[in-house]
């Protein structure tokens, strides 16, 4: 099975969430440090909190998940519906959206082990892109609110 490119998907994710990035300290790094009272803090007042942007990230790694699954019960309104989702600090707390977030990348992981390469070119469903397109634009999402979550952390500290 020829699946270079989706180990180095895997490995670039790895990276991203607990390794050694290019860009600077890993995902559950700045994550871990987060005091879960700090979480839900709108710098400005009208910002986006901590808890907001995680489970914004979960939302699209769920997403991804499901993709890879090839589930048919989870359409695009139950996705967007869950965007920007309004949080209940007592559902949604700091230590229950880790959890969530750490279960949703290690499902990925395990999904695209028995992948090859070829699986990359396939549509994903409700989109009009590949899953290598996905894929990538998951660990580039992951980054890009990383640096919010720094910044916002930055700012309450």
């Amino acid at each position: 099975m020829m699946n270079s490119e989706v180990r180095s998907i895997i490995n670039n994710l790895q990276n991203v969430l607990d390794g050694n990035p290019w860009f600077g300290r890993p995902v559950y790094a700045i994550l871990n440090e987060i005091h879960p009272v700090m979480a839900y803090t709108k710098p400005g007042g009208n910002s986006h909190s901590l808890i907001e942007l995680l489970y914004h990230i979960i939302t699209w790694a769920e997403f991804t998940v499901k993709r890879l699954q090839k589930d048919v019960e989870s359409d695009m309104d139950d996705f967007e519906q869950m965007d920007w989702r309004l949080i209940d600090p007592h559902i949604h707390t700091w230590a229950n959206a880790l959890e969530q977030f750490k279960t949703a990348h290690d499902r990925i992981f395990e999904l695209l082990r028995d992948k090859d390469d070829a699986f990359l070119k396939e549509k994903v469903d409700y989109r009009e892109y590949n899953f290598r397109f996905l894929l990538n634009g998951l660990i580039q999402h992951d980054i890009y609110h990383l640096a919010q979550i720094a910044y916002v952390k930055k700012l309450l500290s």
